[in-house]
């Protein structure tokens, strides 16, 4: 059997997408300009979903570095690449999913002070998928700035074991969820909440830990079937928004 073309892999990789969405969505998904911001057990696989869909541009914005303890959740994670840049990894593998796409890779912790440097303007999608408060609450009032942009944040996905409770809806409505209710307070804080309402996903269970962090922080416990459920379901909503489904 021959040796397939770029080209032909690519068209015979996305076949069983273009038979459910057709060629118009692909068409779509193939110009859709995509910001993702966090690339851990939620934005990592919310990358990965939309490389594997069709997305043709993808900016990658993740400042930390593969360690032992991402293994458990994030897909760029093994014991072969402790210690490198998530933005790195990941990029490659996304390159080998889709030798085509566009991707932009930022090496980057987002704050107000670089938030310009991005230029969300240019894009179609952005995804939150932070997990420091402060910045969250900065990417998403830049975010909603921006008429054109449309913005699908994750709240919590720690302390969570029931995939089935994850879902998708409106911030407003939000409730149960510990992360939204520390973004309200900061929105209370900084100016008032947004005008403009998002669409996030979130879960209502919020499980206590098990065990607290042995080196006391203040992480919580999280597992691969539900922060990826997370991920895939960002990735659906721009899915779904680009095809107009």
């Amino acid at each position: 059997m021959p040796a397939l073309s770029q080209d032909e892999v690519r068209a015979e990789s996305l076949t069983r997408a273009r038979m459910l969405l057709g060629e118009d969505a692909m068409a779509s998904l193939r110009n859709a300009r995509v910001a993702i911001f966090g690339l851990g057990g939620v934005g990592g696989w919310c990358a990965e979903a939309l490389a594997r869909s069709g997305a043709g541009m993808l900016m990658l914005v993740d400042f930390d570095k593969v360690a032992a303890s991402n293994i458990n959740r994030q897909v760029m994670a093994t014991t072969a690449t402790l210690g490198r840049a998530k933005v790195e990894v990941l990029a490659e593998r996304l390159r080998e999913i889709s030798p085509a796409i566009r991707l932009d890779v930022r090496e980057e912790f987002y704050s107000p002070a670089n938030a310009a440097s991005f230029k969300l303007e240019d894009f179609d999608y952005a995804i939150d998928a932070i997990d420091s408060l402060e910045s969250k609450a900065a990417l998403i009032r830049h975010a909603l700035s921006i008429p054109s942009l449309k913005l699908f944040s994750s709240m919590g996905a720690a302390r969570k074991v029931d995939p089935c409770a994850v879902g998708a809806g409106l911030f407003r409505k939000v409730a149960g969820d510990p992360l939204a209710r520390a973004l309200r307070r900061i929105f209370r804080k900084s100016g008032g909440m947004p005008e403009r309402d998002f669409t996030c996903v979130w879960s209502p269970e919020n499980r206590e830990n098990a065990l607290p962090p042995a080196d006391g922080s203040r992480a919580n416990g999280s597992l691969a079937h539900v922060t990826a459920i997370f991920g895939f379901t960002l990735a659906g909503l721009v899915v779904r928004d680009a095809a107009r489904i």
